[in-house]
């Protein structure tokens, strides 16, 4: 499903290098009340489709919540153009909540890795960059009702992931660092959230998700951590054994932290 259906907005004409539309991959389930928008990892250079989209996708379904796989735009498109790309996919799925069957107000982010902070970064950076509204959907809001980051991408100022941050900007300048981080735009608006991590991740250090948690927890925003005593591992999506994620038993179980917590939110029925 297309994000603008046949055309695309002139303000993408510009950086419109390759032809990429962005999409979104529907798995709706009957009954659901809550939906998820799914965003994979790859450092903003490619994205993990499959084991941190459509599988996760699918695992949504079997706890009775629907969800958009999001195919958005990365290397070569730089900064804002992601994030656009997440904001218009969570105003099309609030635009269609009444043909699915979901609520409006229970719509959700979520992402792996880079797509964690591109899935932050939907949940925190204020305003639209420039970007003309272009139809009726444009007039839903953007804001998600809640987010759900997966050893995440956060900071651009301290424990950076520098490749991803190369990937989405040409500007690294400290106020650059400071606007791209999503710690440094929580504020009282910011969605209730869910992070899982584990602390021996050897490629976006733990420091990540405790930054986040710490911004969370200084606005008062109601959030959950987890953190798992494994060493060396990145990129595990459901990390229940279907490749390219291994089999951590021990890992494995922060998709039941997540139904308990959607639950406890009231997310799901």
């Amino acid at each position: 499903m297309k994000l603008w259906g046949n055309n695309i907005p002139p303000f993408y004409n510009k950086d419109y290098l390759d032809g990429f539309m962005p999409l979104v991959e529907p798995y709706i389930k009957e009954g659901a009340k809550s939906c998820v928008i799914i965003c994979p990892g790859g450092g903003y250079s490619h994205k993990a489709m499959e084991h941190e989209g459509r599988h996760v996708a699918e695992y949504f379904n079997s706890i009775g919540v629907s969800a958009f796989v999001l195919d958005y735009r990365l290397k070569p498109y730089k900064h804002p153009i992601p994030v656009i790309d997440a904001k218009r996919a969570i105003r099309l799925a609030r635009s269609l909540a009444g043909k699915y069957g979901y609520d409006k107000d229970k719509i959700g982010i979520m992402g792996f890795s880079a797509g964690a902070h591109l899935a932050g970064s939907a949940g925190t950076f204020k305003g639209d960059f420039g970007y003309d509204l272009q139809d009726d959907i444009d007039k839903e809001s953007s804001r998600p009702d809640f987010m759900i980051l997966c050893y995440p991408v956060v900071s651009c100022v301290q424990y950076s992931h520098r490749g991803s941050f190369e990937n989405l900007s040409e500007d690294l300048s400290p106020k650059s660092a400071r606007e791209l981080s999503i710690e440094e735009n929580v504020d009282k608006t910011t969605p209730p959230t869910f992070i899982f991590h584990t602390s021996g991740d050897i490629c976006v250090p733990v420091e990540n998700s405790l930054l986040m948690a710490s911004a969370l927890s200084r606005y008062e925003i109601p959030f959950e951590i987890h953190t798992f005593n494994i060493y060396g591992y990145h990129g595990v999506g459901l990390a229940n054994g279907r490749k390219p994620a291994v089999h951590l038993e021990y890992v494995e179980m922060w998709a039941d932290n997540l139904k308990n917590w959607l639950e406890g939110m009231g997310f799901i029925n």
